[in-house]
């Protein structure tokens, strides 16, 4: 990928890039929306990424372009505004520039910008996050600033949260900035404070992406997350990690049920849907922990099949092509367990496999969707890999 991405940056500057940087996707291993909850979670960084070529420029235009988007966009450094439809991938290198002087850290003038990814848009591995990251260290090391990785992965989240306008936690960034290999990442949100835990020799990552891009900026994200809000809320704790399964079994009786929703179904149990989900899916991520440094990958699986089954019922960001790929995997052999990756509403699902597990049964997987969906989901075979650096 350097090869091809010094050539390709040649090829429309007309010139060599000074910096190159790679930021890893990431898997949302086990622990989804509790990052912005406060809670914690489990999360790889894998062998899939994006790689940014940048070289500065003494004129002060920020210019723009990407393997997907085929042309030079420039923005003004003075002004940047975040752009709609096809060109919005540029909000997150923009929204980079704004975020980081927020930490008291310089950022380049001008430049020509260019990044490219082997990582599928859309598909829950966040290639947003990536983006970012590896942005991050361009114009950092173009500046001549060099942060603690803390404040680099900080910058990112903002830069989604504030200009780009997604209230993610930092599970994503900090999975992509802490990554290791043979390792997961495991997140204290509330800190945040970042660790890693080994994963166990033998164990396989297969990526079931549906190709139903889910869109988080177009509002089913920002809906949950303002529903975990108000469950807190309505709890009488800040975040829903303030809370254990105990004391909402407690509460539950007492949470007023107003006024129905569509369907029927009353507003505070909705809100109590949410919150459980949450709750006990704190509770899976530490048990999962537990069960990784025992080496019980058994175990592992079943804690990240009840994880899937949680957000189809309670939390209700899967989707049947979802479902449907998760019940074919857990019912197939060699496969420990099953579950959506990322924020749900579209995207992929990851199988936790043996080494027995090969791409003979994946495909299998993926026709038997097809058959019932029409299209079948496009397979990576994933492991685990370093975070974001400069090359």
């Amino acid at each position: 990928m350097v090869v091809a991405l010094t050539e390709k940056f040649r090829g429309i500057y007309g010139r060599a890039p000074e910096i190159l940087a790679r930021a890893p996707g990431r898997i949302e291993f086990i622990g989804n929306h509790t990052d912005y909850n406060g809670g914690t979670v489990l999360g790889a960084s894998i062998d899939r990424a994006v790689w940014v070529a940048l070289a500065p420029r003494a004129d002060g235009r920020r210019r723009f372009s990407s393997d997907r988007l085929g042309e030079i966009v420039e923005q003004a450094a003075a002004s940047p505004r975040k752009l709609p439809g096809r060109r919005g991938w540029i909000n997150y290198p923009l929204g980079v520039l704004a975020a980081l002087p927020q930490f008291g850290l310089r950022t380049p003038a001008g430049f020509d910008y260019l990044a490219m990814s082997d990582l599928p848009a859309g598909a829950g591995l966040s290639s947003s996050a990536a983006v970012e990251l590896a942005s991050g260290l361009a114009f950092l090391k173009a500046a001549g600033e060099n942060p603690p990785r803390e404040v680099l992965v900080q910058a990112a989240r903002r830069a989604e949260n504030d200009f780009v306008g997604v209230p993610c936690g930092i599970l994503d960034q900090g999975v992509s900035g802490f990554g290791r290999k043979g390792h997961l990442v495991h997140i204290d949100c509330r800190g945040p404070r970042f660790f890693t835990v080994p994963l166990p020799a033998g164990a396989h990552f297969w990526i079931f992406n549906t190709q139903k891009k889910h869109a988080l900026i177009d509002g089913l994200y920002a809906e949950r997350h303002r529903e975990c809000m108000e469950a807190a809320r309505l709890l009488g704790v800040a975040l829903l990690a303030d809370l254990t399964p105990e004391d909402l079994q407690r509460v539950e009786r007492l949470v007023p049920q107003p006024l129905a929703l569509d369907g029927g179904v009353p507003a505070g149990k909705i809100l109590l849907m949410r919150a459980r989900h949450v709750i006990e899916e704190i509770a899976r991520v530490e048990a999962a922990v537990t069960a990784l440094r025992a080496g019980d990958l058994p175990a592992v699986g079943r804690l990240l099949t009840a994880s899937h089954r949680s957000s189809q019922t309670l939390f209700e960001n899967s989707t049947p092509e979802l479902d449907f790929l998760v019940d074919t995997l857990t019912a197939a052999p060699h496969v420990y367990g099953a579950r959506l990756t990322g924020g749900g509403f579209g995207g992929a699902v990851m199988a936790l496999t043996d080494a027995a597990f090969d791409r003979t049964q994946a495909e299998a997987v993926a026709s038997a969707s097809a058959e019932k969906f029409g299209a079948p989901p496009e397979i990576m075979h994933a492991l685990t890999a370093n975070g974001a650096e400069l090359i």
